[in-house]
Order: C-alpha cells, then structure tokens, then sequence
C-alpha cells in the first residue's frame, strides 16, 4: 500500500523543500494543498482519515508547513480537532523548519555544554525558528533572553511561548549590532536565527568575551549572521568557543526531519510537535 504524504500549506505555494524531504523520508506520493486554513481544511482531513481500513491508516499521514508559525499552529489545531476515536492519522507541524531546524540547533548545543542555570540568547528570535529555539532551550533550564528590533515583537513572541510551552523568556529590544553585542556580554550561549543574509554580530564584538561558550548560527545565505562563523563549522572551536554554522548543523536538521517524516508512517496516532520532534533530534545526536 502506498504511503501518502498530505502537504498542508498555509502558504500560496506548498514548499519545494518540504516536498523533497519528504521523498527522501520515505513518503511514496506528496500530495500538496496550499493557501490552508482552519474553515478550510476540514474535508481535506476528512478525506485522509475515512479512506482507509484501522490498519492501513499509518500508510496516511499530514505534513503541516508555511512561513507563519501561528497560521501552522492554527492548522495542527484545526485538523487533530477533526479527529475521534481511531479515525486519524499521523501528522507534524514545521511551519518554515521551525520545529526541526530549532530541535537540531539546541541538541547541538545540550550536547556541546551544560545549559541549566547559564544564560542563552537568541538573537533576532522572532520568527519560526527562534521562538521555538528559545522555548527549547527554555525548557532545558536555561535563562533566555530573546531579541528584537522591536520590543513590542520581542513582548509578543515571549507571551506566545508562555501560552504554548509554560515558560519565561526575556524580551529585548536589540536595535543594532552594538546593542546585541551589549545583550551577550554576560552570555554563555548564542542562537543567531535572523533573516536570511543579515549579519547581527561583528567578530570582534563576541570573539573576546570570556564566558561565552557556544554560538550557533542559522543563517546560510551571506552575509552570515555572525561574523567569525563558518557555515561548515560543526562544533569547531573558534577563539576558544564551540561553534556551529547552518549547514554544520544543518545536516542534522535534514536528518531529524527525514526521520519525522519516517515516523509518520509507523503507527496513525502521532502528532510531531516541538517536544516530540526535539526528543528525536536529542536522540539522534547520541546516536
């Protein structure tokens, strides 16, 4: 029985990255739908949910994805809600490669030092990526700071993963690089996830600071968000910190995903979401 991959996308296009992925995760059929939303979405998951006997269920699954995050939890809301007894399927939510790019990020890091207890910032951490690395590395015990240009957005992203993951998070208005670098003097960890092709820290400004232990950037597109960091680095030491570049990292993010997407098809009760897909990236790296 083929294994069907039902790609809901908040977008105007379903996403060539995830559709790829998904390929290579082991789906058999991607089947894409896009401009997704919770009045619209119901007979789309009623269609995967009433086609297939109880046991070949698992061989269904549905991938939520887009670039708004809250648009995606939006979705993940709607269509788990459609859902009773045993009529439902496996489904994961990566809105913009938020769950399994922060998973891959913070593993690196837990697995690079201790984190409980030290400081962690995560710099321009609005968006998908840096709100769900920040609440991970929350919920390691870490006391994060997040940044922003605007502290209204910085506010608003701190209260959203309060509501979704019971934790606090520090909002801080970072208008340029001088004030960033002011916001990770006292840092031990750095999670750099700012637009593509915009640099947030100088070398200079982080390469002497005594207690900063591990930087990670997220950004693959030059100019790099941290100067100093490669985008190859794979735990490379630099200037006496453990660094990790986008595509050192980068590879783990592609493997977690891929094995997401494997998982789907295993049973048709799963729900991958930050948690459950950051438990499989931790186990990965120690692997």
């Amino acid at each position: 029985m083929k294994k069907l991959l039902f790609q809901f996308d908040t977008d105007s296009h379903p996403a060539s990255f995830d559709t790829v992925v998904a390929y290579d995760g082991g789906a058999d059929h991607v089947i894409g739908h896009a401009n997704l939303t919770p009045d619209n979405v119901g007979p789309l998951v009623d269609g995967t949910i009433f086609t297939r006997a109880p046991k070949d269920k698992k061989n269904t699954a549905i991938f939520i994805g887009g670039s708004d995050l809250q648009a995606g939890e939006a979705l993940l809301a709607a269509v788990t809600a459609r859902f009773f007894a045993n009529f439902r399927v496996s489904v994961m939510l990566d809105s913009n490669g938020s769950n399994t790019t922060a998973a891959a990020g913070v593993a690196r890091i837990v697995a690079s030092t201790e984190v409980r207890g030290k400081k962690a910032v995560v710099l321009a951490g609005t968006g998908p990526v840096g709100q769900r690395a920040a609440a991970l590395l929350a919920k390691e015990g870490a006391q994060v700071v997040l940044t922003s240009r605007s502290l209204a957005r910085a506010r608003a992203a701190c209260e959203a993963m309060r509501r979704r993951f019971g934790v606090e998070i520090t909002p801080v208005e970072a208008i340029d690089a001088a004030a960033r670098a002011a916001v990770i003097e006292d840092a031990q960890i750095v999670f750099a996830t700012g637009a593509a092709g915009v640099r947030l820290l100088e070398e200079f400004q982080w390469r002497d600071l005594s207690r900063l232990e591990v930087l990670v950037d997220a950004n693959a597109t030059p100019p790099l968000g941290i100067e100093g960091v490669d985008m190859m680095d794979r735990g490379t030491e630099r200037h006496g910190k453990i660094c990790w570049g986008a595509i050192g990292f980068g590879a783990l993010k592609l493997a977690v995903h891929r094995a997401c997407i494997a998982k789907l098809f295993e049973r048709n009760d799963l729900v991958l979401d930050a948690e459950e897909i950051y438990a499989i990236a931790r186990e990965m790296v120690h692997t």
